[in-house]
């Protein structure tokens, strides 16, 4: 058996990362983003991204591997305070301590695997060490398979919709909350 583990990403790992998020969105997200937003994954300027990303002092992103494979990465930091707004833009009290799950991927060979459920618990403690209480992330209406994750995980909608327009489609969110003592689950 590999050894699996999450650890902090660095500069080196953004080719990987890039990779993964093509194949990822290219086989879950297709029919929900279009090809012209897919496109934009094979842009030059992609991997660059991640380098800045991974940089970034207001983030941390982490990847999940096993043995020397990396396999997926989740992206996570305290939250911005239009994240975390309501649709008529008021804060709520514990605005300056939510933390922003902004993406976690796991490549599909490696899914049902445990590694999304340890990157989405490494992200929470980082969260927590950077004193945030509560966690949110934004989650497409149409996509039961992360949104099972996430209920999995005790987090659930708190009535907060955005739509975002990929260019070729109309993709609604839903936002979700929840709590940062994360328990590991498949």
């Amino acid at each position: 058996m590999s050894t699996v583990e999450v650890r902090a990403a660095a500069a080196g790992d953004a080719p990987e990362i890039a990779r993964i998020q093509r194949i990822t969105w290219r086989t879950a997200y297709t029919d929900m983003l279009g090809e012209q937003a897919l496109a934009q994954l094979d842009s030059p300027d992609a991997e660059q991204s991640w380098v800045d990303a991974i940089a970034h002092p207001d983030t941390t992103v982490q990847l999940a591997t096993e043995g020397t494979f990396i396999v997926g990465f989740c992206v996570a930091g305290l939250a911005p305070r239009e994240e975390v707004a309501s649709a008529a833009g008021e804060l709520p009290d514990d605005a300056e301590s939510t933390g922003l799950i902004a993406t976690i991927l796991v490549e599909p060979r490696w899914g049902r695997r445990g590694h999304g459920s340890r990157l989405l618990a490494g992200a929470a403690a980082e969260l927590r060490r950077r004193g945030a209480k509560r966690g949110i992330t934004w989650v497409a209406e149409s996509d039961s398979a992360s949104l099972s994750f996430f209920r999995r995980a005790g987090w659930r909608p708190d009535g907060t919709v955005r739509t975002l327009d990929t260019g070729q489609r109309r993709l609604r969110e839903l936002r979700l909350t929840g709590e940062l003592e994360i328990e590991l689950v498949d």
